[in-house]
């Protein structure tokens, strides 16, 4: 055997030119046929019938109350689950107290349940039949088929996103500054606003922007807790099934349009903050591939 035989590496799966062309062709393929195209389809409907047709369904009455309303849901839910998502991953990651890793099994529930099970569940709630219907009724309280039930329903689906993305990162970084910042004097809000703040700055940024593209294009809950009432409790994604439904096709690729812009504008602000240092992508290695909250170790 030569020198050159012996220092020889044994071929990997997909060195070879065929196989790697024929990979790519195929991962080429469903992104066109799954991705691209519905999105070129949404922006072609949507202008079909002139640049003043669009303007025009997009000015519809109806139309402008759902994205109102989509925005100042999302207004609400977004900075709620970001606080919660803060608070959680500052208690699971710099103190230890019992029950902390069933807190860490509790936060990952609404990704494990159907968002539609979680509609009816708040039904059972805060409905009329529900736990507490009679004494909200008696109160004068509405919390289905209104702004509440909306909202709720937005922030359960979407209560992991933030703390999913700081707990590994704060695990990782370990509790030496903050124990050092309080060593020194430093108030717990001064130590969070100066040493843990600019530290999870990225991720955070990162988490916000996820919770807010989920809480705009959630359907399933929503549908359940709205009473899909038109020009009242409709959000974009209702409204849109609503006008398709009313055989208004144009009308529903113009709303849509705005969901897809939406959905390529988070796209590109992901991109920007896993350049920054966001994401799991940037992650020290041995947290990268830890998808699960429950894997943080006490």
């Amino acid at each position: 055997m030569t020198k050159l035989q012996s220092h020889r590496r044994p071929p990997r799966i997909g060195d070879a030119p065929v196989f790697r062309r024929t990979l790519l062709a195929v991962v080429l393929f469903f992104v066109a046929v799954i991705i691209v195209a519905p999105l070129a389809v949404i922006g072609v409907h949507a202008v079909s019938k002139g640049l003043p047709y669009f303007a025009a369904a997009i000015a519809e009455p109806d139309t402008r109350h759902a994205i109102m309303l989509t925005v100042l849901t999302a207004l609400i839910a977004v900075p709620i689950n970001t606080a919660f998502g803060i608070a959680a991953a500052w208690a699971i990651t710099k103190h230890d107290f019992p029950g902390r890793r069933l807190l860490l099994i509790l936060i990952e529930i609404p990704f494990s349940v159907s968002p539609i099970v979680a509609g009816v569940s708040y039904l059972f709630v805060y409905g009329l039949q529900g736990l507490f219907g009679p004494a909200l009724e008696a109160a004068d309280l509405k919390i289905m088929f209104a702004l509440p039930g909306i909202v709720l329903a937005s922030m359960f689906v979407t209560a992991p996103f933030v703390a999913r993305e700081l707990i590994p990162l704060m695990q990782a970084q370990g509790r030496d500054l903050e124990e050092a910042a309080t060593s020194l004097g430093a108030s717990g809000w001064r130590t969070f606003l100066t040493v843990t703040l600019p530290n999870i700055k990225w991720a955070l940024l990162y988490g916000v922007v996820l919770c807010n593209s989920r809480v705009m294009g959630e359907f399933g809950a929503v549908s359940v807790v709205s009473g899909n009432i038109r020009g009242q409790t409709n959000t974009l994604p209702l409204h849109i099934e609503l006008l398709y439904h009313d055989y208004d096709a144009v009308g529903a690729f113009a709303a849509a349009s705005i969901l897809a812009t939406l959905a390529i504008i988070t796209l590109v602000v992901k991109v920007v903050l896993e350049r920054q240092g966001a994401g799991r992508r940037n992650r020290p290695a041995s947290l990268a591939g830890n998808d699960s909250l429950s894997e943080v170790k006490p």
